[in-house]
């Protein structure tokens, strides 16, 4: 019998894609400029006026019906919430990239593919198109796990290797499981993002390959100072904030963390007014 290794990582990309409760959600269907169907599942706010409203971009082999974590608590923050069904990196293109290879072979091509990214920008602008029909708060915010982490750096104006030249959207950022340089991003390559960023990780949450936890916090090191903000969470793992229910230690930190980020991005004024119990938190 063959037996073979599942990363965390490779695990969360197989099932983290259609799993969630059904509380408070709308499932809609928009279309982006190439006429293809864009699934997204809406959290409308708690309340009559909406603060902002956030996009969410899951990983690799995901869905719109994932994140329900992110998106429920984003609703009750006040903000209208977007989760985003990928569909050129959802699961069926997972399944199709790790098709005679192994599973890290199938998914580094699959984060490397321009074309997947395409669709994903795409995806996104329809999408925040779509929320400032309904919302017309200011205060907008790209948030992203794992390969959606990718996106939001990307979008955000991060070099990259794949020939990316995006023009920030969004008025604030947040990376879950972000990159460090390597397959995607070339050394130092976050030095020119301007816009408030959170990044978020987890000191078991180990990059594809595995490589270290703290590889993920090279973005932050090499952002300018300005509201940049990082968080580690003791013991978090990769699918940890995959939103599958597998700790809700480290959903309820994610969610903490945001809140408190995202306060000081409408306030103008990024000061950490004090550590969360549970995490450490670098501010600049």
């Amino acid at each position: 019998m063959m037996k073979f290794f599942l990363s965390p990582f490779a695990i969360l990309l197989i099932i983290h894609s259609n799993f969630a409760s059904a509380i408070g959600r709308e499932l809609i269907e928009l279309k982006r400029e190439d006429s293809k169907s864009v699934p997204a599942m809406v959290y409308k706010p708690n309340i009559n006026e909406c603060r902002g409203f956030a996009i969410i971009s899951h990983g690799a082999g995901g869905s719109e019906k994932g994140y329900n974590y992110l998106g429920t608590a984003m609703s009750d923050f006040g903000y209208l919430a977007l989760v985003v069904g990928h569909q050129e990196s959802g699961l069926q293109a997972v399944q199709e990239q790790i098709s005679g290879k192994t599973l890290s072979e199938g998914l580094a091509k699959l984060i490397t593919t321009p074309k997947a990214y395409q669709g994903r920008f795409m995806d996104i602008a329809v999408a925040k198109e779509w929320a400032q029909g309904q919302c017309t708060s200011k205060a907008t915010v790209l948030i992203g796990h794992s390969m959606g982490a990718a996106t939001v750096m990307l979008q955000a104006g991060a070099r990259n290797k794949l020939n990316f030249s995006e023009v920030p959207m969004f008025t604030a950022y947040i990376a879950i499981s972000p990159q460090g340089s390597g397959l995607i991003f070339p050394e130092n390559a976050w030095s020119d993002i301007n816009q408030p960023v959170l990044t978020l990780t987890g000191t078991q949450d180990h990059e594809l390959g595995g490589l270290s936890w703290e590889t993920r916090t090279e973005p932050f090191n090499n952002m300018k100072s300005g509201c940049k903000w990082l968080g580690v969470i003791d013991g978090a793992t990769h699918m940890n904030f995959a939103g599958r229910g597998m700790s809700k230690r480290t959903e309820t930190l994610t969610v903490k963390i945001i809140r408190e980020f995202l306060t000081g991005v409408q306030a103008s004024d990024c000061k950490l007014l004090q550590q969360i119990p549970g995490m450490t938190i670098s501010v600049k």
